[in-house]
């Protein structure tokens, strides 16, 4: 892969939580790193062996669930347990599945055909993602509220919700604040985490995603034959949720991952980047560093399907164009690394090159 496109998308990361992942970066030549209670997980290894192996507190503090449970009244997906959990996942796999996505796609579609079929010079993609994961969240939920509206009040929630975990100068936004005006859109209020991932993992994976196939020059291969082949290796590149925070539950002890010692109550940092080897441009298992992104077992990603078809849908539209990046600017605030501006421009035909012809309809995402 190009030098160019990795050190553009490396520089998101370093930019976004300089100190996360400058540790991240010095140790991630070990499989797993114990720094007091918080256990860093860096290979593939250990990271599917904690996921599928070691019991996990799915209500701790500075959790994915905790901070469901926290900033809501509870019952969510994320902070539930044992059979409800799991009827819960069933529900959300289902409207996720195939026949979920063919339901949800006309309504990203309708927005890349308005906004990309034509891209003037200084295009920003930044807001025509946030608009196509509003929307596609909207329809998900039932909310009637505008796309970008409900675009900025889910990314707000998460980003309030990580800097309260995360070491950060800038100004803070209380978390409870910013998730009772997401709530407020929401027909269901326990709606309100799966409009958070829809919309923060789609506005950190696509503008990426474009700058990266830009870099590299990708573009004709994607216009020629976009398939779902291409769209693994680039969320197992640029790793959209690098990392997964977890904690061990009262009923860990005695476990072990790589030789090291899981307590009750350790603090785990899963980090999804290193487990997918995305600093590889050839992974040791390929099918088990492009799944890597969504997690493993019993605890992997209901929507990985809707983003393979969502990024694979976004690159056709693009390729037309043969866009370059003009400017991208890194976003600080944001709860997962990202650009809060991609500003882009067509690729000028060179003389006598055909103009080119519509984009082929995009392969089916596969789960």
């Amino acid at each position: 892969m190009s030098p160019d496109a990795r050190r553009r998308d490396r520089q998101v990361y370093l930019h976004s939580h300089p100190a996360l992942f400058a540790l991240l970066a010095a140790t991630r030549h070990r499989p797993v790193v114990r720094l007091g209670r918080t256990v860093l997980v860096h290979s593939p290894q250990a990271y599917r062996e904690v996921l599928t192996r070691v019991p996990l507190d799915r209500t701790a503090a500075g959790t994915t669930g905790g901070a469901a449970a926290r900033l809501t009244d509870g019952g969510l997906l994320f902070d539930q347990e044992g059979a409800e959990h799991r009827s819960a996942r069933r529900a959300l796999a289902e409207q996720l599945g195939t026949r979920g996505v063919a339901r949800l796609r006309p309504v990203w579609q309708h927005v890349l055909d308005r906004r990309l079929a034509e891209l003037p010079h200084g295009t920003d993609l930044v807001p025509i993602v946030r608009e196509l994961a509003g929307a596609t969240a909207a329809a998900l939920t039932g909310s009637t509220a505008a796309p970008l509206d409900l675009a900025r009040a889910a990314a707000d929630a998460a980003s309030a919700t990580a800097r309260e975990h995360l070491p950060s100068l800038l100004p803070r936004r209380r978390a409870p604040d910013a998730a009772g005006e997401l709530t407020g859109m929401l027909p269901d209020p326990l709606d309100a985490m799966l409009a958070v991932a829809a919309v923060n993992t789609t506005v950190a994976a696509l503008p990426r995603a474009a700058a990266w196939c830009a870099d590299a020059g990708l573009w004709d291969r994607i216009f020629a034959a976009p398939g779902p082949e291409l769209v693994d290796e680039l969320l197992r590149l640029t790793a959209p949720s690098p990392i997964l925070p977890r904690v061990a539950a009262a009923t860990a002890p005695g476990t072990t991952v790589a030789g090291c010692p899981i307590r009750p109550g350790d603090r785990l940092v899963l980090v999804a980047r290193h487990a997918a080897e995305s600093h590889r441009d050839t992974p040791a298992d390929p099918t088990a560093a492009a799944q890597a992104v969504f997690g493993a077992g019993p605890h992997a990603c209901p929507g990985a399907r809707l983003a393979r078809a969502q990024l694979a849908d976004f690159l056709a539209a693009l390729a037309k164009h043969r866009p370059t990046v003009v400017r991208a600017t890194v976003d600080r605030r944001a709860a997962l690394p990202g650009y809060s501006a991609l500003l882009v421009r067509p690729e000028a035909p060179g003389p006598g090159s055909p103009a080119p012809a519509p984009a082929p309809a995009p392969a089916p995402a596969t789960p």
